[in-house]
């Protein structure tokens, strides 16, 4: 057989003709039909055709030889079914039983809900008609410090307001659970596993006051830490003013005192709240005189610190008592009042009406008045409960001193002591007597309620007593001013536009027909965290589904009309927290949530209608407020990347989602190409990074260890005139670099004094308050890196020498070089603080196209590098303030944990009234990292620490001392620490070449300097 095939498989057999003479020996075959043309076909019809013979047969069987994997035993799916039935196959090793291969679709909920619009004890119609009547209208912010009881204050409405009942939080809430606290504002998976606020929550409730009259109350919860003081000024730039909610035993923190600050150098009226009320009496056990003294101090410390953010302007921001401004409240009982609210009761009850009879017999026999019911004045009466007024009971009247042994203060007699004997009743009393105490007060429990847990009766017996929250709604109503009366303030100190324009008018007369503007200062996220919406306040008419508006960015001005979007609002609710209430319009004066308008939006933003008609019929342009001035800076920074490189794209998206979610949040990307994020603390860094991870990215990515911002300033003025000539050598530039004077730096970026205004104006302020002469008041072109960075570029050229029309022709590129080099600065490219750059002296080309932008604008900021660092360059670190609460047994381990850290104390004293101390100090953001974790577990977790940004400060060292030897892993001497961090960094940020004036300064300069000395070779 192996005969008939040669080497590469040809026939090499018999000649074909003799094996047809064999086959003639055989049977006539239906192949020997074929190959005679002239015999007829096997079933009757014609012979084949030649070319038909030619043809391969494709479907006959197949004599190639099939490999055993390629073979096919079964018909595929596609061939089974068919090419239009869409098939999936499945192996069955790759996943668990457990998981269907066709798995249904999910809708991921990463926040709190209801399912539906919970029951509430008012009617949603009334409420949405109440809102066109801006003098029923408040708009409040409830500001405090960390666990002081805003969110329980929240609750406390939203108690009075909602049948809990038909809530799906309160059902879920079964065994231990039914103890825990209904945190209603806290809809963030963060916030309920770690237990404090982390966003800003709005919920609009209509609430009552003593006279009965409704009012819709607009409240923002804001968080309590440090780390979260954005949210609380992206919502205080929305309202009208503010409730300052105080713990009774912890007095002033550092939030309050932020708060305190913003409010009153932004002209927000506020009320005080002291919460906790409960404290004093099961907690600290103190008598009813000494509370009195200590509720005393806490007033008196909120007003001292007024005093001392604005001196001399304090009184109109003084809150007290017997102002009506000042509220009583035990938020976790559902407790609240006002001296007017608790004389109002008192009213009652001497008038002798229905159930308050009992309540009447029982209190005359605890020594209290009995005034005759025409003679009760309860206004009157509530001046009469605060201060050093004493009520005398044998003769029945009020004096200033205590004129019999019996005599105590008003506030003690008729405040104080009936709670303390309120709660002493209900706490010692078995069942059945405090049944009868509590029939003679009024109050009914059923037996069921009689035997609670001693919280749950004090809710009861408290709830009764004092009944709902009407004494804050009244004190809120009183001294909190309506929208149409606090808009001029917010268009005062917030709106870049003209006052005299009828979209101004608009604003101030909360018209709800006039221009549609609506100011938006953050952005909550959906709750399958894919979207978000716009939460503002309608400043002017009335904010409508369907309706076309223009989005104006922070970068938008008539100049630069790039940051403006067109869109249209999908939807309009009434913002809830856990729920959202859709309306057909949100008019003037109120909060609105927004959909559809967040694609362009990234912080803040205003809003306008498509065309806005003026009063003569043509159309004004649109103007936008400013952005929210934050309480502090970000500089905590970390790096972030993806585990797997491919998923970059994904990873940026969630970047920008944290950039929308989070107002004081900044993501930029390195020279080195590593992506940075820079948030104001560890608590804000990891709920950030934890938001990236598992809401907006959803996937895993690196974080570097964290790191701080920096700052380069200089302490002397440059040692020569350093000038820079443009690469074409038609131009040359001479600048100088000295120090600003001090305060001028807080003063720019407090927004006192702007570029923008005027130049008589600027040069005033900078004649009156730091002395400069006239004509380099006027001759200050710009601030950098921004209009309100802390360095100023001054022209400091004369006439005589350089004329003033040329060199107006390259003002704006000079100005863009001092801003290049002012954002970057030429140590390890941090931005440049607390610099003054004078131009000395410029010569330019006579041809326009020889001193264009590319030539002036690196060679401005070449000169800009070379004359500060001639200036004696420093490094400046960001530094913490540190405020710790702890027990006194706490402050030595304090004061040990600091000094590790380059920290050290300014102060330490006792909290009057409480065991607890707070001692303040301060300690370098680059050293603060694992600092709390350090501090709780020296203290054994009984002290708390808030850290909050404070100032920035010169590092120790020269960063151009080459002498300095560092030594890898050895930390570096007390003088080598700044050049340790500039080396360090530009490291970190890839970059290149020797750290030294001489890359800046022309050559015959450092050839020079080199002959005198003054600079070394390695420095140049």
């Amino acid at each position: 057989m192996d005969e008939l095939y040669d080497e590469y498989g040809n026939w090499i057999g018999e000649d074909p003709s003799e094996a047809e003479d064999d086959d003639q020996q055989q049977p006539a075959s239906t192949y020997a039909q074929y190959l005679d043309n002239d015999a007829p076909s096997v079933d009757g019809g014609a012979p084949p055709a030649d070319d038909e013979l030619m043809q391969v047969d494709d479907t006959g069987p197949s004599n190639a030889v099939v490999l055993h994997e390629d073979k096919q035993y079964y018909a595929t799916a596609a061939q089974l079914y068919g090419p239009d039935v869409e098939t999936l196959v499945q192996e069955e090793d790759t996943q668990t039983l457990q998981q269907p291969i066709v798995a249904p679709v999910e809708h991921k909920k990463f926040s709190v809900e209801e399912e539906g619009l919970p029951k509430v004890w008012f009617d949603r119609g009334f409420m949405s008609d109440l809102m066109q009547f801006p003098e029923q209208v408040r708009n409040i912010a409830l500001v405090g410090h960390l666990h002081h009881g805003k969110t329980s204050v929240m609750d406390m409405l939203v108690a009075q307001t909602h049948d809990l009942s038909s809530l799906d939080s309160s059902k879920k809430t079964v065994g231990m659970g039914r103890d825990a606290q209904l945190k209603y504002t806290d809809t963030h998976i963060l916030e309920r596993e770690r237990g404090l606020s982390v966003k800003a929550s709005p919920m609009s409730l209509v609430l009552q006051g003593t006279s009965g009259k409704s009012q819709l109350l607009n409240f923002l919860d804001t968080p309590g830490h440090v780390n979260f003081a954005d949210e609380v000024a992206a919502s205080m730039r929305l309202v009208d003013g503010v409730v300052l909610v105080v713990d009774v035993v912890e007095g002033v923190q550092t939030q309050t005192e932020l708060a305190i600050k913003h409010a009153v150098l932004s002209d927000l009226p506020m009320v005080l709240l002291i919460n906790k009320m409960d404290r004093l009496i099961l907690e600290l056990k103190l008598p009813p005189a000494d509370a009195y003294f200590k509720l005393k101090h806490v007033v008196e410390e909120v007003n001292t610190f007024i005093e001392n953010t604005v001196p001399g302007r304090g009184e109109a921001f003084r809150v007290s008592p017997e102002k009506g401004n000042v509220a009583f409240a035990c938020s976790n009982m559902g407790w609240s009042f006002t001296l007017p609210s608790f004389a109002k009761m008192y009213a009652e009850t001497y008038g002798g009406t229905g159930k308050t009879q009992a309540r009447a017999r029982h209190e005359s026999e605890q020594d209290l008045p009995r005034a005759p019911k025409a003679d009760f004045d309860p206004v009157e009466f509530s001046r009469r409960l605060w201060g050093d007024i004493f009520y005398n009971p044998v003769s029945r009247k009020f004096t200033r001193k205590a004129v019999e042994d019996r005599a105590r203060r008003s506030f003690v007699h008729f405040v104080l002591e009936p709670i303390y004997k309120l709660y002493s009743h209900t706490m010692s009393e078995s069942p059945d007597e405090l049944k009868k105490t509590l029939a003679s007060l009024g109050i009914m429990l059923k037996p069921s309620q009689l035997r609670s847990n001693a919280k749950d009766l004090l809710t009861l017996v408290c709830g009764q007593f004092f009944g709902p929250a009407t004494g804050l709604v009244d004190m809120v109503t009183q001294h909190i001013p309506s929208p149409r009366q606090g808009s001029k303030r917010m268009l005062e100190n917030f709106y870049t536009g003209p006052m005299n324009s009828k979209t101004a008018q608009g604003m101030l007369e909360c018209d709800p027909d006039g221009p549609l503007v609506v100011h938006i200062t953050k952005l909550f996220n959906t709750a399958d965290a894919q979207g978000f919406h716009s939460f503002g306040r309608v400043m002017s008419g009335t904010a409508r589904p369907g309706e076309k508006v223009r989005v104006l960015g922070e970068n938008y001005s008539l100049d630069d009309e790039e940051d403006m979007v067109r869109a249209t609002l999908s939807d309009v609710w009434i913002a809830e927290s856990r729920y959202n209430v859709p309306v057909s319009g949100v008019p003037a004066g109120n909060m609105v949530l927004l959909g559809g308008v967040d694609n362009s939006i990234v912080k803040s933003a205003t809003i306008v209608a498509e065309k806005l008609t003026g009063p003569d019929g043509d159309e004004e342009d649109a103007y936008i407020f400013q952005p929210v001035k934050h309480f502090f800076e970000s500089v905590f920074k970390v790096a972030v990347e993806p585990i797997n490189p491919s998923e970059l794209p994904k990873m940026l998206d969630g970047l920008r989602k944290i950039n929308k979610s989070y107002p004081l949040i900044t993501t930029k990307v390195e020279e080195s190409g590593e992506h940075v994020v820079l948030g104001t603390g560890e608590l804000y860094m990891d709920c950030v990074l934890h938001d990236l991870r598992r809401l907006y990215a959803q996937m895993e990515i690196k974080v570097s260890d964290p790191v701080t911002r920096f700052c380069e300033t200089i302490v002397d003025q440059s040692a020569i005139k350093c000038f820079a000539i443009t690469p074409n050598k038609k131009n040359k530039l001479t600048l100088v670099a000295e120090p600003l004077d001090d305060g001028i730096a807080a003063d720019i970026e407090s927004g006192v004094v702007r570029i923008r205004d005027p130049v008589r104006k600027v040069g005033a302020f900078f004649a009156d308050n730091y002395g400069y002469d006239l004509l380099a008041s006027r001759n200050l072109w710009a601030f950098g890196p921004d209009d309100m960075g802390p360095n100023v570029l001054q022209n400091d050229t004369l006439p005589s020498d350089v004329d003033p029309k040329l060199l107006r022709t390259v003002r704006d590129s000079i100005k863009q070089g001092f801003s290049w080099a002012a954002r970057e600065g030429p140590l390890c490219e941090e931005p440049i603080r607390n610099v003054k750059f004078k131009i000395t002296d410029v010569e330019l080309a006579s041809e326009a196209i020889l001193r264009g932008g590319g030539q002036i604008i690196p060679t401005a900021r070449r000169a800009c590098y070379s004359a500060f660092l001639m200036a004696g360059p420093r490094l400046m670190e960001p530094v913490y303030g540190c405020t710790m609460l702890g027990p006194a047994n706490a402050v030595s381990a304090l004061y040990t944990v600091l000094a590790r850290r380059r920290g050290h104390v300014l102060s330490d004293s006792p909290i009057p009234g409480t065991p607890l101390y707070s001692v303040k100090g301060l300690i370098p953001v680059i050293d603060s990292f694992g600092f709390e974790t350090d501090l709780r577990i020296h203290t054994q977790g009984q002290a708390t620490v808030s850290l909050v940004f404070e100032r920035w400060s010169v590092v120790p060292g020269d960063p151009m001392d080459e002498s300095v030897v560092l030594r890898p892993l050895e930390p570096a001497s007390a003088q080598a620490t700044a050049r340790d961090f500039v080396i360090k960094t530009r490291k970190r940020k890839g970059l290149g070449g020797v750290l030294g004036v001489g890359r800046f300064l022309e050559p015959e300069v450092v050839r020079s300097l080199k002959g005198t000395g003054v600079l070394e070779g390695g420095a140049a």
